[in-house]
């Protein structure tokens, strides 16, 4: 818990609270510089080193299946879990559950209780208070907030783990051993969640509870992104004994889970980029092309470059090549489309394409190996039959 320090400003004493890490922490962040003020800037920077200050406090409480916004935990190490826990535990229903407009719904008065569980110190209490309802400025008017995180505000990641622990994490493992029949995984990254349940009807009887669960705190699941399908290993000869389609699919960090299976004919998880997710970043990619229309073929090249090895360092997974090998091509056409409109004579061939792609656009490869071999690295001591912690998978982390 952060003691009651006295000193002669708080705001101070947290912009400072990092200066046993080097010199250059020493010297106070409140300062807006570039602008030629002296005045305090109390936006970015108290949040900054207040969230620096607050989250190794909080670590210790957050669960293993919490991945969103923190330190050391990435959105691909939320994937592998998720992963992991479907191959390698008895998965056939999953609960793909989204909070409805978390963000925006956040009680004040909630998240006031739960920061004072770990915070003993009133004046970053009131100070955090300060941010909760600082207002939104619409068409030049100050508007006040009674709920909801700052948006696009430092502090706001730090505040909605805080607020979603004790909701949601601490509620659901609870829940899971005392409610639960069979195995049941959990992944939460932010308010995107999804359960994996060995029986349906346990599955039901955790969204019903879920729905009252997230009402209590003022939350609400979204209507239309949150589902109840089949899914896992047997998931595909249950429908075809029904006389159904293939097993429904779900998204997840941007990526669309599948049931298939391998060259071998055992399951196999496919994870492939959201068709929505390709389609926004070749637009991004098109209107960005059309600003450097003008420029030089190299400069292009460079751009494209860079934005190209940027989209395939987070979607270069396993059983996603052919659509990274769609979004290359997609993209050597939109800049074929530009060379060509930069002038009436111009008749850049696709031979022509291939070459400048052979020598600016990153080639088709992996650039992650598989979930479970990173998983089994990361957390070496999990052993698929062991029943106690910490040398098991826990609802997809590690406790």
């Amino acid at each position: 818990m952060i003691g009651k320090r006295t000193l002669g400003s708080p705001l101070r004493e947290i912009c400072t609270m990092g200066s046993e890490r080097g010199d250059e922490y020493k010297k106070p962040c409140s300062l807006g510089e570039g602008t030629g003020s002296k005045e305090p800037d109390y936006s970015e920077a108290p949040q900054r080193a207040t969230a620096l200050r607050l989250v190794p406090t909080h670590q210790v409480d957050f669960l293993g299946f919490s991945y969103g916004f923190r330190p050391g935990r990435s959105q691909h190490d939320a994937l592998d879990a998720l992963a992991t826990g479907i191959v390698r535990r008895k998965v056939n229903w999953i609960v793909d559950a989204d909070i409805s407009s978390f963000f925006d719904r956040v009680d004040h008065g909630w998240l006031d209780r739960f920061l004072k569980h770990r915070i003993g110190d009133l004046r970053v209490l009131r100070l955090l208070g300060k941010w909760l309802k600082a207002g939104v400025m619409e068409d030049g008017e100050l508007k006040p907030t009674d709920e909801g995180t700052p948006q696009g505000a430092v502090i706001s990641p730090l505040l909605a783990n805080v607020y979603l622990h004790y909701v949601f994490d601490l509620w659901v493992d609870q829940w899971r051993k005392r409610h639960a029949e069979g195995d049941v995984i959990v992944v939460r990254y932010a308010d995107d969640t999804v359960v994996g349940f060995q029986h349906e009807d346990t599955a039901r009887r955790f969204l019903a509870d879920l729905h009252t669960r997230l009402g209590a705190f003022g939350l609400s699941l979204h209507p239309a992104k949150t589902r109840l399908i089949r899914f896992g290993r047997y998931a595909a000869d249950k429908q075809r004994q029904r006389g159904l389609s293939k097993p429904e699919t779900f998204d997840f960090l941007g990526f669309k889970h599948i049931c298939s299976r391998n060259r071998f004919g055992y399951f196999q998880l496919k994870r492939r980029t959201c068709r929505h997710r390709m389609n926004r970043r070749l637009r991004e990619i098109k209107e960005g092309l059309r600003q450097r229309m003008h420029d030089s073929t190299q400069e292009q090249g460079r751009w494209l470059q860079q934005v190209v090895e940027g989209y395939f360092q987070y979607h270069a997974v396993p059983t996603n090549l052919q659509r990274l090998g769609a979004f290359r091509y997609h993209v050597m056409q939109k800049w074929q489309r530009v060379l060509r409109r930069r002038s009436q004579k111009d008749r850049t061939s696709w031979e022509r394409m291939n070459q400048l792609a052979e020598r600016w656009l990153p080639r088709v490869q992996l650039l992650h190996p598989w979930p479970e071999a990173r998983f089994a690295v990361k957390h070496s001591r999990w052993e698929p039959s062991a029943r106690v912690a910490p040398a098991r998978i826990c609802a997809g982390g590690v406790q």
